[in-house]
């Protein structure tokens, strides 16, 4: 009885900062037959706990690769700028791949090298447009709104490379 209460003490816990990141674990992603057929009921909760977090961590490369946004070109260094340095100039870049709109975990690969990622759960489809040209411009409360040249809607976005 105490190790079920445990486990749920420890999913709960872990759930609620996954939640606060906009992350989603692996329990809200899947349903429960496909949480059992992948095996992951066996895991104990600090395990599930530790893979959640390697999921969270390496899935930027993951989503990248599905994306359907190709790998950038290495953009010159100067045009390179880290991602906490505090600039809130706009940024006019071409994206690379296709464009057709954002699904609620999109993510924007800019030619100058950033990588920005839809902030949201909102969804929105276009007319696939090949490197087009996007602005991302601060917001109010120090957020961003992206928008794809032709375009008439912007979506919310946070740097994230």
């Amino acid at each position: 009885m105490n190790k079920v209460l445990i486990t749920l003490l420890l999913l709960t816990t872990s759930l609620t900062v996954f939640a606060a990141e906009g992350f989603s674990s692996l329990e809200e992603q899947m349903t429960g037959k496909e949480f059992a057929a992948a095996g992951l009921e066996k895991l104990s909760p600090q395990e599930l706990v530790a893979l959640n977090s390697w999921i969270r961590q390496h899935s930027l490369a993951t989503l990248a690769t599905t994306a359907p946004m190709h790998a950038a070109e290495e953009a010159p260094a100067k045009e390179k700028k880290k991602k906490d340095d505090g600039d809130r100039s706009t940024v006019t870049s071409k994206m690379v791949g296709t464009f057709s709109g954002w699904d609620g975990q999109t993510l924007f690969k800019l030619e100058n090298g950033q990588i920005w990622a839809q902030k949201g759960k909102k969804k929105f489809h276009s007319e696939e447009i090949d490197n087009p040209v996007v602005t991302v411009e601060p917001s109010l409360f120090g957020g961003w709104r992206l928008q794809v040249e032709g375009v008439d809607k912007k979506c919310k976005v946070v740097r994230i490379q």
